[in-house]
């Protein structure tokens, strides 16, 4: 009996096992092919941005995903990183759903860019997406770029919409007129495929859609498709952090200041060691985004000018200099068009920025380096050169060649300077020079 009932727990032991790799198999291809990968786009679109979402997009493709989800809540960013990832979205074999979402956010610009790419658009109750007019900064602020660069941009935009059988008429406005759409707007204008309250349901009503993709129609199957939301990698993420003009400056000036610091104080390498870091990152970061090279040589000359006021003091002549340029080399420093909504703060964070480095910088420069230099300038004056010019009494009478006096407690050895007279015990007498460990000394003269 007992022997049977060992035989009935090995064969039930068993079946589980071959019924758990069965499952595993069968259903593993299931989730395989009902896996919807979620790629968030959130903040300024910079190199990091671009990245990150072509690489969930190569990831999705590798694994025979049923489609990408793209969701969208941004103010826009950099025009490079905005066709790299429409271009990318375009030559995808697997369906892209861009989504912009959750309920209150936008595809302001650069994001509309990205909304009209996808296979299927939709966005979420009260969302807006448009204002695509691509923008310049520079010493007048935020000013659009000019006809030739809104021209192409706008066709660029038509071209995208056209692909995709949207609206290519009012997908052209987004660049030419700044137009803003919600939800209901982009529905009804072609712009977007449908509105949906959530990922539950965009999935939901998504699925059974058929779709064109290389030529072949595909439908959909993702009412029980599994999210799986792809996290940024630390790569991705230092590209974004380094492609922000904001960032990048205030590296470039560390970096710049670091060097200069550890050149002036030499022996620790810790400021040469920061300074270098720095500095290879910022020009790292500034080759993410076209820049003015114009700009990066007033920063330069605004370092110089803030050196030569701590060096030379000119009551702050130079270090006025040296702020004007800081602040024009920023304000032009970022060359390429931005596809930055209006909305966003971007441009008014970045000019703020850089008003606060050059004041902080000038101040530094005025204040503290100028104050160290002028230490450092200072003549030595430790052990007997700090006696120098104190007066005294003798402590005996002090010739050419002996004699003692005593200072602050302490007896030391005297003589006469040369051409002094010698000079009686009890008299007054100033320490003029030091030889070794004996001090030179004259009369001192009562003053009248």
């Amino acid at each position: 009996m007992a022997t049977r009932d060992l035989q009935v727990c090995l064969f039930a032991l068993l079946s589980l096992a071959i019924l758990g790799a069965v499952l595993a198999t069968y259903g593993g291809a299931a989730d395989g092919g009902h896996v919807v990968y979620v790629v968030k786009i959130e903040g300024t679109i910079t190199e990091g941005t671009a990245l990150d979402l072509i690489e969930g997009l190569e990831e999705a493709e590798r694994e025979g995903a049923e489609a990408v989800l793209v969701e969208l809540d941004t103010p826009g960013g950099l025009v490079s990183s905005t066709l790299k990832i429409t271009e990318a979205i375009l030559n995808l074999d697997v369906p892209v759903i861009t989504y912009v979402a959750p309920r209150g956010a936008i595809a302001a610009s650069a994001g509309s860019f990205i909304l009209v790419s996808g296979t299927i658009a939709a966005m979420a109750p009260g969302t807006t997406t448009g204002a695509a007019m691509p923008v310049e900064i520079g010493l007048e602020g935020r000013q659009p770029a000019d006809n030739k660069t809104i021209n192409f941009y706008a066709g660029h935009m038509e071209s995208i919409a056209a692909a995709r059988g949207r609206n290519a008429t009012q997908a052209k406005r987004f660049v030419t007129d700044n137009d803003v759409l919600n939800e209901q707007l982009a529905l009804e204008r072609g712009i977007i495929d449908l509105i949906a309250e959530d990922d539950s349901d965009l999935l939901t009503k998504l699925d059974g859609m058929v779709v064109t993709i290389a030529g072949e129609n595909r439908t959909l199957a993702t009412k029980d498709a599994r999210l799986q939301v792809k996290a940024k990698t630390i790569r991705s993420s230092l590209l974004e952090t380094l492609s922000d003009p904001q960032i990048a400056v205030i590296l470039l000036l560390v970096g710049i200041y670091g060097l200069i610091f550890g050149f002036m104080s030499p022996g620790t390498y810790v400021p040469e060691m920061i300074g270098a870091i720095c500095l290879v990152l910022s020009l790292y970061g500034l080759g993410l985004f076209e820049v003015n090279v114009f700009g990066v040589l007033l920063i330069i000359v605004a370092v110089l000018l803030f050196i030569a006021e701590a060096l030379t003091p000119t009551f702050g002549i130079l270090t006025t200099g040296g702020a004007i340029c800081l602040i024009i080399g920023a304000l032009i420093l970022p060359k390429e068009p931005f596809l930055v909504g209006p909305e966003s703060g971007w441009f008014e964070g970045f000019v703020l920025t850089v008003l606060g480095v050059a004041v902080a910088s000038a101040a530094f420069f005025f204040f503290a380096v100028g104050a160290v230099l002028k230490v450092r300038k200072r003549k030595a004056k430790v052990g007997g050169e700090e006696l120098i010019g104190r007066v005294t009494r003798a402590e005996t009478a002090i010739t050419e060649d002996e004699g003692t006096i005593k200072i602050r407690g302490e007896i030391w050895n005297a003589r006469t300077a040369a051409g002094a007279e010698r000079i009686q015990e009890g008299a007054r007498v100033e320490i003029v020079a030091r030889d070794g460990l004996t001090l030179l000394v004259k009369r001192k003269e009562r003053e009248q």
